[in-house]
């Protein structure tokens, strides 16, 4: 079997997915982080596809993502995200090939169920209620929401004292039954990121996610000594080497590898794995559309150490 072409599809609100095509008329698809660079990464996309991809075995994803991703200047969201696409998209060939779901070709289930929850946003006390009602009624047991606004490096307690209303009032209506994670979004510099943990952590967050920025990572263990709460990162990093201090670190309890950036379904699985090694929980990032979803999921079911 061999690759013969691709088709790249631009798709509103936000995504971009990939077509593999093969000889034996076995397609694949992936999927591709849009946004403020679409334009930069579809023209890459249609550079490393034609490059490394044309005339090659889909079956040898290894060496593919490696001929993909070794270039010189390597890494980065743009190369990452594509990388990850067309990753995803061999899997697609060589699952539907073999007539067998991805996650059996990753060393099968490892669990029957997955725990999932859902974004609500965040900014508004009244709103908040209303929304995680909303996912209650339709069946979840966990909403993660945004903590604040950009705070400047030494921001006002009035600020604070906002974010902490949108936590009470939830915690007051549903209490304990509700599971809540909290996204920082990388909004906060250190000085606030230490301010604000400590006041949510009453509230008995589900995790506080991206407390600083991913370049400011050597914060994480000052947040970590100040709280019990579990701390979450890794949406923003790309490949196992972009997580190697972040283990070696071991402030971060759980990590978000994003399938669509970090380098694909097999890259997941490895960065997931040696989360596993260093007694991490993982809770893939998934935000985009639906074929990172379902690529998602096939890391979901074979990986023991995913929990939500």
């Amino acid at each position: 079997m061999k690759i013969i072409d691709f088709k790249i599809y631009k798709v509103k609100p936000r995504w971009i997915f990939v077509k593999l095509i093969t000889d034996e008329n076995i397609s694949g698809w992936g999927e591709l982080v849009s946004g403020t660079k679409t334009e930069t990464v579809v023209a890459g996309a249609y550079e490393i596809a034609n490059r490394f991809l044309i005339g090659r075995d889909p079956f040898e994803i290894e060496r593919l993502f490696q001929e993909m991703h070794r270039s010189f200047f390597r890494g980065g969201p743009i190369n990452g995200t594509i990388v990850s696409g067309l990753e995803m998209a061999l899997w697609d060939i060589k699952g539907k090939a073999l007539g067998v779901p991805v996650y059996e070709l990753l060393g099968g289930k490892a669990r029957d169920k997955i725990k999932v929850y859902s974004w609500i946003g965040g900014d508004r006390p009244s709103a908040v209620v209303k929304e995680a009602q909303d996912r209650i009624d339709k069946g979840f047991q966990a909403i993660k929401m945004n903590a604040t606004e950009e705070l400047h490096y030494v921001d006002s307690f009035k600020k604070v004292d906002e974010v902490i209303e949108r936590v009470a009032v939830l915690r007051d209506e549903f209490g304990d039954d509700l599971d809540i994670g909290i996204d920082f979004h990388g909004r906060v510099h250190k000085p606030m990121a230490k301010v604000l943990a400590k006041e949510l952590e009453k509230f008995h967050p589900m995790f506080l996610e991206e407390v600083v920025l991913p370049e400011n990572k050597e914060y994480y263990q000052v947040i970590s000594n100040l709280v019990s709460t579990p701390l979450a990162t890794g949406e923003r990093e790309y490949t196992r080497w972009g997580f190697k201090s972040i283990f070696e670190q071991g402030a971060i309890d759980i990590i978000q590898p994003d399938v669509s950036l970090c380098g694909g379904i097999l890259e997941m699985r490895k960065i997931i794995a040696m989360a596993e090694s260093y007694d991490m929980a993982a809770a893939p990032h998934a935000p985009y559309g639906p074929i990172a979803l379902a690529a998602t999921l096939q890391v979901d079911v074979s990986s023991p150490n995913v929990f939500i």
